[in-house]
């Protein structure tokens, strides 16, 4: 690393004699909120806990980091809910990550996150997402590295839908470029919903301090957004046909979500959204590691299959 000169690591960009590497990234999931939503079945546990098929909610935007290759994860959680995260997570090592946790006293908004991530980050771009927002598809993997090479600025991930009233909404130029960004607006100026994740460049954390509290008390990811924006350094990435984004706020979404999943993987036999299956393919894992992570467990349809797929691997490598 001593190739590596201060202006360019500050920037988050590395370069090493002479030729460019992806921008150094960590991750943040925030995992907080009350998910009044979805009570009683969230009230006595966190609502990013609750299964999706065969999994936990966390593991979807967990997965997801990682597939962009990210190995350092910060998760923001309420105190009550912490212990439970670490529980299952633990110190993220037999995913080949690290994670670690923050505790909100008070759930104070998404961008709160990066306040609560300063210290994490170090200087470092980041990685925002939201536990409640599920992504699957290789095309978003693309668009997560592409924006994870740019040297500066923001990036939002937009998706069309139907009524984009519900939602962030961005107005996007030619080349990506935002025109103008509103939240929940009453006539959208397109159908294009900002979704729960975003890629930050290392100056988030000192704009958002300057943030103050909307009218129902939280610090809005949308005036970070705009920051960036009256900048000229916000980016959107349009997600397409091949990827998809479910925002799981509903008891019907949360279902919609989940059949698709599993008709996916019965489809494919394959696995979406499993932080053990990205560190296989990623290499953060090698067979012999998954195999000796999964004989913890009993020999369920999820670790049945993750055993053979470490197998498999292993094969293939003689």
């Amino acid at each position: 690393m001593n190739d590596v000169k201060e202006e360019e690591r500050a920037s988050g960009l590395i370069i090493i004699r002479g030729q460019a590497i992806t921008r150094v990234m960590k991750g943040i999931i925030l995992a907080g909120g009350k998910g009044t939503r979805l009570h009683p079945a969230s009230q006595h546990v966190s609502k990013i806990l609750l299964p999706v098929y065969d999994k936990p909610m966390i593991y979807y935007p967990l997965s997801t980091l990682m597939s962009a290759g990210i190995r350092d994860i910060l998760i923001v959680t309420s105190m009550k809910d912490r212990a439970q995260f670490e529980d299952l997570l633990k110190d993220g090592s037999q995913f080949g990550v690290r994670i670690s946790y923050s505790k909100q006293k008070v759930q104070r908004g998404i961008a709160d996150a990066l306040l609560m991530g300063e210290e994490f980050a170090a200087g470092e771009g980041v990685a925002l997402i939201l536990g409640d927002n599920i992504f699957f598809g290789k095309d978003l993997e693309l668009l997560l590295e592409d924006a994870m090479r740019r040297r500066s600025g923001a990036s939002v991930f937009c998706k069309k839908v139907e009524d984009p009233r519900a939602f962030g909404v961005a107005e996007i130029g030619p080349g990506g470029d935002v025109l103008s960004i509103e939240e929940k607006p009453e006539n959208p100026k397109s159908y294009w919903a900002v979704t729960g994740l975003y890629i930050y460049d290392f100056k988030a954390m000192e704009y958002a301090k300057t943030l103050k509290p909307s009218a129902r008390g939280e610090y809005e990811v949308t005036d970070l957004n705009r920051i960036y924006l009256e900048k000229g350094m916000l980016h959107a990435y349009q997600m397409g046909d091949g990827s998809r984004w479910v925002d799981t706020g509903t008891f019907d979404s949360i279902l919609d979500v989940g059949v698709r999943i599993r008709n996916l993987e019965k489809e494919t036999h394959s696995l979406f959204g499993s932080p053990e299956a990205v560190a296989l393919e990623k290499g953060f894992v090698t067979p012999a590691q998954l195999l000796e992570w999964v004989s913890n467990f009993k020999c369920n349809s999820y670790y049945c299959r993750l055993k053979r797929m470490a197998e498999e691997a292993d094969a293939g490598r003689r």
